[in-house]
C-alpha cells in the first residue's frame, strides 16, 4: 500500500479587483494571491477497492462526493482510467487547521493537495502546469494552491503570472467559527450594485490585466516594500460585504485601531480578516488584543506568516 503526506497551505487576497461580467457568467478579476503557513495536512493512499473515501477530523467537513477533494480524485480517475485500472481507488483523510468557510480556499487547497498526491501515488509524472490545468476543472483557486508562493491572477482567477515570493510577511487572522460568507452571493451582490459601472468587452479585459502588471501593488511586493504593500491592500467585496456583516466590519475597525498594524483587509469574500504587521512578536500583541476585545470563543485567531510554496510532500 502506497501513502503520501501533503501539507496544503490556505491562501489570501491582497488585491482583489472586480473588472467585469465574462460571457460564461463568472467575473473577470485582477487579483494577488498568496499562500500563508496556515495549513492543512492531507493523507492519501491507495485503497484496496475501487471506492472513493474520505476521513476528516473536522464536523463541518462532508465526506462525500459533494466535497472538492473527491471531486478531485473522481477527475483523476477520469482522467487517468489505465492508472486508476492499475493502482484501484484512494482513501484520503484531512486533517483540518484552516478555518472552514473562510475565504482562505481551504477546500481548494486540499483539492490541489489530492491532484499532487494521486499524481504521485499512480507515477503519473505531470508537469505543475498540467496539474494546474486540471485543478481549473474544480475551481478558480485551485491551480495557485498547487504552485503557490504569490501571483497574480486574471481571468476567473485561473490564469497565473508567479510573482517574486513574499516570504516572511507576518500576518494577524481572525474569522468567526459560525459565521459564513456566500461567495456566489457576494459577487451577485457587487454585480446588482456596481454592474453598471463593468467593462464589457474582452478586448479591454485583456489590457486591464496587462496593465495591472506593472501598478503600485505589484511593485510594492518586487521591492518587498511591507509599508506599502499593506496600503495597497485591497478587496471590491468589501463594498458589499462589510455593511451585510457587522461582525466582519467590527474585526476590520479593531484590527485598523492597532498601532501595530500596517494594513487590514477582508480575504476574498470572507468572512476572514486579516492585518499585517512587523513582526511575529507585534502579531501576538494584536491577537490578544482582538481577544480581549471580543472574548467570544466564536472568534478564532491566528498568527502566521507568508510562504513561497503551495502544495509540498509533508
Amino acid at each position: 500500500m502506497r501513502s503520501y503526506s501533503l501539507i496544503a497551505p490556505a491562501k489570501i487576497n491582497l488585491y482583489l479587483e472586480i473588472i467585469g461580467s465574462r460571457a460564461d457568467g463568472y467575473h473577470e478579476l485582477a487579483m494577488i494571491l498568496q499562500s500563508i503557513d496556515l495549513s492543512d495536512q492531507i493523507d492519501i493512499q491507495t485503497a484496496s477497492t475501487e471506492n472513493i473515501r474520505i476521513y476528516c477530523n473536522h464536523p463541518q467537513v462532508p465526506t462525500d462526493k459533494t466535497n472538492l477533494v473527491y471531486k478531485a480524485a473522481e477527475l483523476m480517475a477520469k482522467e487517468f482510467p489505465q492508472a486508476f485500472s492499475n493502482f484501484g481507488g484512494v482513501d484520503i483523510t484531512i486533517k483540518k487547521n484552516i478555518p472552514v468557510a473562510a475565504g482562505l480556499a481551504g477546500g481548494s487547497t486540499n483539492a490541489a493537495a489530492v491532484l499532487v498526491g494521486i499524481d504521485l501515488l499512480w507515477d503519473l509524472g505531470l508537469t505543475q502546469s498540467e496539474l494546474e490545468e486540471l485543478g481549473a476543472n474544480l475551481g478558480s483557486d485551485v491551480p495557485f494552491c498547487i504552485g503557490g508562493g504569490t501571483a497574480i491572477a486574471t481571468g476567473r482567477g485561473e490564469k497565473l503570472s508567479p510573482l517574486q515570493s513574499l516570504d516572511n510577511l507576518h500576518i494577524v487572522l481572525a474569522k468567526y467559527r459560525s459565521l459564513e460568507v456566500s461567495t456566489p452571493w457576494a459577487y451577485k451582490t457587487y454585480r446588482q450594485q456596481f454592474g453598471i459601472n463593468y467593462v464589457q468587452d474582452a478586448d479591454t479585459f485583456a489590457t486591464r490585466a496587462s496593465a495591472f502588471h506593472s501598478e503600485a501593488m505589484v511593485k510594492a511586493i518586487l521591492h518587498r516594500n511591507t509599508e506599502e504593500i499593506a496600503q495597497k491592500i485591497h478587496n471590491d467585496l468589501e463594498k458589499v460585504v462589510l455593511p451585510a456583516y457587522p461582525q466582519v466590519l467590527q474585526l476590520r475597525e479593531l484590527f485598523a485601531n492597532q498601532k501595530e498594524v500596517l494594513g487590514t483587509m477582508m480575504s476574498g469574500s470572507g468572512p476572514s480578516v486579516f492585518a499585517i504587521v512587523e513582526s511575529q512578536n507585534q502579531g501576538e500583541i494584536v491577537k490578544q488584543r482582538i481577544r480581549e476585545a471580543i472574548p467570544d470563543q466564536d472568534l478564532e485567531l491566528f498568527v502566521t506568516r507568508t510562504i513561497k510554496h503551495g502544495i509540498k510532500i509533508g
